[in-house]
């Protein structure tokens, strides 16, 4: 859709429904390693917390997930499986840890049975999608593909979506408070369209999942004491 034309508001609010965290698929019970990251790495104070998700916004979310969302979609709306599949494997195979991994499925799988109920869903797509073990970047791609949006606007959804469930984790692992949690969201939200840009120019040869403290953190969360979220 070319810039200057406004996003039918369809398609708007599929977005804003995606990018919800009413959407049933079980994010606020994930952490991605920052309630490790609260025990172990001294995030213990607004300012570490938001740095520390600025840091996972551009060094693992741009150059994974959403490297990998913005070229599922243009997939899905070619049909392109054999693409697809590729993406999907790619994400199973670069989640370092049991729990990052069970992440990435649990929420798949979740996103792809609210699609099945889901108005103008497309059947054959998400029959293809259950066969390949669908990790959340890929079931989210499908259900974006489903809208008139641009690959940029379907990727800002996203980023958000996550910005907003992660600002959610601060507050209950750090502890931190409301205002507190909507200035490290303010903080990354200014963040997310570079982080959005850059995942667009990234080729297959340089998209990575390289962040070797967020696995050492995943695997002794595995084991922590006392837990609030499932990774």
């Amino acid at each position: 859709m070319p810039a200057d034309e406004p996003l039918p508001a369809a398609s708007l609010i599929q977005l804003i429904w995606l990018a919800s965290p009413a959407l049933p698929v079980g994010s606020f019970s994930y952490s991605e390693v920052l309630e490790a990251a609260v025990e172990r790495a001294g995030v213990a104070t607004e300012s570490i917390a938001s740095d520390w998700l600025m840091d996972q916004l551009h060094l693992t979310l741009a150059r994974g997930d959403l490297a990998v969302i913005a070229q599922a979609i243009p997939a899905w709306r070619q049909a392109d499986l054999r693409r697809i599949q590729q993406l999907n494997d790619w994400v199973l195979q670069t989640r370092e840890t049991s729990e990052l991994r069970l992440q990435a499925e649990q929420m798949g799988r979740s996103l792809l049975e609210w699609l099945r109920n889901h108005d103008g869903a497309n059947a054959g797509h998400i029959d293809a999608c259950a066969q390949m073990q669908p990790t959340y970047p890929v079931a989210f791609a499908l259900a974006a593909s489903q809208t008139a949006a641009g690959v940029r606007d379907c990727m800002l959804a996203y980023a958000f979506g996550w910005a907003e469930n992660m600002m959610q984790a601060a507050l209950k692992s750090v502890p931190l408070g409301q205002s507190a949690g909507q200035r490290i969201l303010a903080r990354l939200s200014r963040d997310i369209p570079s982080a959005v840009e850059s995942a667009l120019q990234l080729p297959d040869s340089e998209r990575q999942a390289f962040s070797p403290m967020l696995a050492i953190l995943s695997a002794q969360h595995e084991t922590q004491y006392s837990r609030l979220f499932r990774s």
